[in-house]
């Protein structure tokens, strides 16, 4: 049977009819993935720069607090790649704006990400940093590659503790108090610059981690009440409030400097021992004087200093004696350096018998340096190293003991040992090898100079887009 002509017209209709919807579903299935893949591929963009910018402010913050602020200024820097893959690569500039305080900026970043070198994605970010400070203006003990030595009962109940070598306690030794608030916890920085031993022309340098023990050796009834932070330390027992920070490498700090030739190119005055000397009633020393020869303040004797003050010899302040700051001085610290070798039990410097370094009615005390090393420049050294620095790190050459006072005042043994004994009263002590023992409790009135051990950290405060 033939099929009439409105038959085959129906079926032509219908075939255009599904030729036409297939072309369509093909059409809208390809516009579709193409459609999905731009936008799959802009997503790419929009993460690859999302990342870059991320990645950048972590790097400008890192730089910043290895370098300083000043690494960036407030216009943008030129642009730098960060990721490159094929025909793609990434790249981001940045910045720092001042804010309402020199503590406070915005980092800014422009990341963006381009194809064949053509900019397709451009995301900016700003974040607000803060400068955080942390530790203090200045520490009352500071000892050297000597290290820090507490026994008998020796206690330091306030201001930070730097050491370059070790700490070694015992006997009921303690450093901190159980009832300090943490906040307000000392501070305890130990490098571990002792080493190599047996020591070499090479001492002092930093220890390595499997090398010379750990820095820090404590009794069994030793305690430390303190941020603890020690260059190979490991160990944490008896430590608290909150007690040893681990991974930490603690930088070597300088041991405080001062321009003796400046003081002995500006004497005065030079005048002999007997002329200094005092055994009751009362003397002045000027400022800018030289005193030869060992010198004794004594019996009820008070001497007042107008300034600094240089012995070549000797410094023995005994038996109710007082050296006093003038009250002219005001602010002014004083020093007095003191050259005098040492022989068997003959201190460079004691205080003790109830002897006194009295500050003035402004509270200023005054510092006292002993500068004999072993070395053959000694006292004029500028630098003592080797083994010459290890034989007089163990020369004591400070003596505080018996009741002796020096509140406000420094006591420094620039290249020996500083000993303080019993329940003499300080305001702070530095040497290569610092030694508390005897019942000693330190509670520390004075810092010295340049022993800050503050440290600025920028830190993220506040994260935003920047929609332009």
């Amino acid at each position: 049977m033939r099929k009439s002509s409105s038959q085959k017209g129906y079926i032509l209709a219908i075939l255009i009819i599904t030729v036409l919807f297939v072309t369509v579903s093909i059409t809208y299935v390809t516009s579709l993935s193409l459609t999905t893949y731009n936008l799959a591929t802009r997503d790419v963009y929009k993460s690859n720069a999302q990342m870059t910018a991320d990645a950048a402010l972590d790097i400008a913050l890192s730089n910043i607090n290895t370098s300083g602020i000043a690494a960036y200024s407030s216009t943008y820097s030129n642009e730098t790649d960060f990721l490159s893959s094929g025909n793609m690569t990434t790249t981001y500039q940045i910045a720092v704006i001042d804010g309402a305080s020199s503590d406070k900026k915005t980092l800014a970043v422009i990341a963006r990400t381009k194809i064949g070198g053509n900019t397709k994605i451009t995301r900016r970010y700003e974040v607000d940093i803060q400068e955080v400070t942390s530790g203090t203006s200045g520490s009352s003990v500071v000892s050297g590659v000597g290290g820090l030595i507490l026994k008998s009962n020796a206690k330091i109940s306030g201001g930070d503790v730097i050491v370059n070598g070790t700490i070694t306690m015992s006997n009921n030794s303690q450093i901190g108090l159980s009832t300090t608030p943490l906040a307000n916890a000392i501070n305890v920085r130990v490098a571990h610059t002792n080493c190599p031993n047996p020591v070499d022309s090479t001492y002092p340098r930093v220890c390595a981690p499997s090398e010379n023990g750990e820095p820090i050796s404590m009794g069994n009834t030793a305690k430390i009440y303190a941020d603890v932070r020690a260059t190979n330390q490991t160990t944490s027992t008896k430590m608290s409030k909150p007690g040893l920070i681990p991974n930490q490498t603690v930088a070597p700090t300088a041991m405080p400097n001062y321009d003796r030739q400046y003081q002995k190119d500006h004497v005065d005055e030079t005048i002999s021992s007997s002329a200094a000397a005092c055994s009751g009633g009362s003397k002045t020393w000027q400022a800018n004087t030289k005193i030869t020869g060992n010198v004794t303040v004594s019996n009820g004797c008070t001497v007042t200093i107008n300034g600094n003050v240089w012995i070549t010899g000797r410094l023995n302040v005994n038996n109710n004696a007082t050296i006093k700051v003038a009250d002219s001085l005001g602010a002014t610290s004083p020093v007095i350096m003191v050259d005098g070798a040492t022989s068997g039990h003959n201190y460079a410097m004691t205080i003790n018998n109830n002897g006194i370094l009295k500050p003035n009615s402004s509270g200023t005390g005054m510092m006292i340096i002993t500068y004999w090393s072993a070395a053959s420049c000694s006292p004029d050294c500028t630098d003592v190293t080797g083994t010459d620095l290890a034989n007089s790190q163990t020369v004591q050459t400070v003596d505080l003991s018996n009741n002796g006072s020096a509140s406000k005042s420094i006591l420094y043994a620039r290249w020996s040992l500083a000993s303080i004994d019993n329940n003499g009263t300080l305001g702070a002590v530095a040497g290569q090898t610092v030694q508390l023992s005897n019942n000693a409790v330190i509670n520390f009135t004075s810092s010295v100079p340049g022993s800050d051990n503050q440290t600025s950290t920028w830190t993220k405060r506040g994260y935003m887009r920047v929609y332009q």
